[in-house]
């Protein structure tokens, strides 16, 4: 007798007979495991995925924003022009710097898009982190990007009025500081001649 047997379902060391593994009787189960899997490698896959897009979209932002970029791509252009009077002007010489600026147009909106997304965010978590931290400030300006655009237009509103103020007050040699209570921000309704 060998380990080999008992592991197959065979006679154990000791004697015992032990009947065959079979597969899971409930299908559901099976299923639940498989999904779990499918959902990790998902996840571990598409988060890779993100990573690699991330890191290509710091790279080309940041080298097509170099000088030696705007070189190379006003380089291409007039080898493209001098070709002009090799190729007749065709059609297909038109076509060539047409498609090429176009794919690399379509390209690139999506890798800046992504860069200035991420920008974006990185300074709004900032600017909540200063609004955070300041004594007296309105915890209630956290996060203002998510609220409606009626929401926002109060908002400013009422900053715009305190600018107003602030600037009437600096004319007659006052002091420009001024705090207004959330509460009157968020009920302030839109200044006139501003859609709603």
């Amino acid at each position: 007798m060998s380990r080999k047997l008992a592991g197959n379902g065979g006679a154990r060391p000791n004697g015992d007979a032990r009947p065959p593994r079979s597969p899971s009787t409930r299908p559901e189960a099976f299923w639940k495991k498989v999904r779990g899997r499918l959902t990790r490698f998902g996840q571990s896959f598409w988060h890779k995925v993100n990573g690699y897009f991330t890191r290509f979209a710091k790279w080309s932002a940041w080298t097509t924003g170099r000088p030696g970029a705007f070189i190379l791509a006003v380089a291409i252009v007039l080898v493209w022009l001098v070709t002009g009077p090799m190729f007749n002007f065709s059609d297909t010489w038109q076509l060539v710097i047409n498609t090429g600026t176009t794919i690399v147009t379509f390209l690139m909106v999506f890798l800046i898009q992504n860069t200035q997304n991420r920008d974006m965010v990185a300074l709004q978590v900032k600017l909540d982190e200063i609004i955070r931290c300041q004594t007296g400030a309105h915890n209630a300006l956290i996060g203002l990007e998510d609220l409606t655009d009626e929401e926002l237009e109060g908002i400013h509103a009422t900053y715009m009025q305190l600018a107003h103020r602030a600037h009437a007050a600096l004319k007659n040699g006052k002091p420009d500081v001024d705090s207004p209570e959330v509460k009157a921000m968020l009920t302030t309704p839109c200044p006139p001649g501003k859609p709603k």
